[in-house]
């Protein structure tokens, strides 16, 4: 499984259009996402202070297309990416993903080994 905080503006696209596809794809060519490792990291470092996220759990097997890890920055972290729309179907569960009061964001509970 891999990981991608969602906007709710591009969840609810998602839904409409049978696919996700954020605005990191046109940008950058490709979906940025995490191993459940990874999830905090990103969260804290790129989504703080932003409301109404939702933390996609996808399943790879059920991509169009492969998921490449990949090392962009030199920092010898490799997180996943995908090149092409991620299918509904491939999406397998999806949680509120809330800041804390006090900073930070926490796993939901289903996904806190």
């Amino acid at each position: 499984m891999i990981y991608r905080i969602a906007a709710p503006s591009d969840w609810l696209q998602a839904r409409q259009n049978g696919s996700f596809a954020s605005s990191d794809l046109e940008a950058e060519g490709f979906i940025h996402a995490s191993e459940l490792h990874q999830v905090l990291r990103s969260a804290n470092k790129y989504y703080r202070g932003k409301t109404g996220l939702l933390l996609l759990e996808i399943d790879e097997a059920r991509l169009d297309a492969d998921v490449i890890r990949e090392d962009l920055t030199g920092s010898g972290v490799c997180f996943p990416h995908s090149y092409v729309p991620i299918p509904l179907q491939a999406i397998v569960r999806f949680f509120d993903f809330v800041e804390e009061p006090g900073g930070g964001f926490l796993l939901p509970a289903e996904l806190d080994t």
